[in-house]
């Protein structure tokens, strides 16, 4: 069996945490970091073993790349506590 290493883009939504992996395009979503991280991961495996090959490829995007910075605000902005949770 062949592992892909995938990329996971988490954001906080309301008391829970939705989960994207953007080679995908794949979601879903939990009650915490983790859960959101595993069931994103069982929803890709679901995917990559009952898709059809072409609709993998169909959908695959190459390189991804997720990184921080910085954006001048005329506001001063006040991010949520947990703002920079990291697993």
């Amino acid at each position: 069996m062949k592992t892909l290493n995938l990329t996971a883009v988490l954001e906080k939504e309301g008391t829970g945490y939705v989960s994207l992996c953007p080679e995908l395009d794949a979601a879903s979503q939990g009650d915490s970091v983790e859960e959101a991280l595993a069931n994103l991961r069982e929803a890709a495996e679901l995917f990559l073993a009952t898709a059809d090959p072409a609709e993998v490829a169909g959908r695959a995007k190459g390189e991804v790349f997720a990184t921080r910075f910085e954006a001048a605000a005329t506001f001063s902005p006040t991010p949520p506590e947990d703002f920079s949770h990291e697993l």
